[in-house]
């Protein structure tokens, strides 16, 4: 796993987390321009883009603090590599975890974020190729 986060990252090379907690997983409901985006509104997990010269460690902790406040984040287990919602992008999953409260840093991306569990998941998820991987994590 340490020689995946220790590699540097491409303008499609996009490392997400996926935070458990108490068997729920936390989720942001994210926002874009219609010009962006066939649907404007959809759940997602923390994570994004690599910068320039950035490895996937160093973009996945930036995105989590930047996006939910969360510093502490331990890495536990990766995943894999899968196809990301946008055509060419490829996500590295990660499992993680944080004793700290996820927290709304950008509420002009997000107007929420909250922990679901599988009888709750939303309908409007924003990648269907890691949908059911995700809803294997809390079975």
């Amino acid at each position: 796993m340490q020689e995946i986060l220790n590699t540097t990252g491409t303008d499609t090379t996009c490392p997400i987390a996926v935070i458990i907690r108490d068997n729920k997983i936390a989720l942001g409901l994210r926002h874009y321009t219609s010009d962006k985006w066939k649907t404007v509104s959809v759940w997602t997990v923390p994570g994004g883009r690599c910068d320039p010269g950035e490895t996937i460690e160093e973009t996945l902790r930036r995105e989590v603090e930047e996006e939910i406040g969360i510093t502490d984040l331990t890495i536990t287990e990766y995943v894999g590599e899968h196809p990301g919602a946008k055509d060419g992008d490829k996500i590295q999953v990660f499992l993680c975890s944080s004793g700290q409260e996820i927290r709304n840093m950008e509420p002009h991306k997000f107007s929420q974020w909250k922990w679901f569990s599988l009888d709750q998941w939303p309908n409007n998820f924003i990648n269907p190729h890691v949908e059911e991987l995700f809803k294997s994590l809390l079975r």
